[in-house]
């Protein structure tokens, strides 16, 4: 994964710390880490401090009233851990309501419920460019 994502992410000290947290969360929240990835691909393109027009914040762009949610009012959603914990209990939290059902939870997550654009976006970033399925093919064309 980190070679995938040294373009991104020159640095890679920084690279490895990310790649790992996003390990240690996911599996923390019973998610895959590839659809993380998958996940903060669509959301930020894996940029710390992306904001957006909403007021969303950081890697999986967590919307800041998660913070009296799930968190404390001074949790700083910019924070590589905090983000990527919020995020994935998140999403964790809406693909129990939804049953198991990545599809609905994704939209959920994203806002748009019942809408296919989001859903399809990620899941194509996590299956292009971050399921293990992916890797073997490139590596073995």
């Amino acid at each position: 994964m980190s070679q995938r994502l040294a373009r991104r992410i020159p640095d890679e000290t920084y690279r490895s710390e990310l790649l790992r947290t996003v390990h240690y969360e996911a599996t923390r929240a019973g998610l895959d880490p590839q659809l993380v990835l998958g996940l903060i691909q669509v959301e930020s393109g894996f940029k710390k401090y992306a904001l957006s027009t909403a007021g969303a914040r950081g890697y999986m762009q967590v919307m800041p009233f998660w913070t009296r949610l799930i968190g404390t009012p001074d949790s700083n959603l910019f924070h590589m851990r905090t983000n990527l914990r919020f995020g994935c209990t998140i999403l964790r939290h809406y693909v129990d309501l939804e049953k198991g059902d990545l599809f609905r939870a994704l939209g959920r997550y994203n806002g748009s419920l019942g809408r296919a654009e989001y859903p399809n976006l990620v899941r194509a970033a996590w299956e292009r460019n971050w399921s293990y399925a992916s890797i073997r093919l490139a590596q073995n064309p």
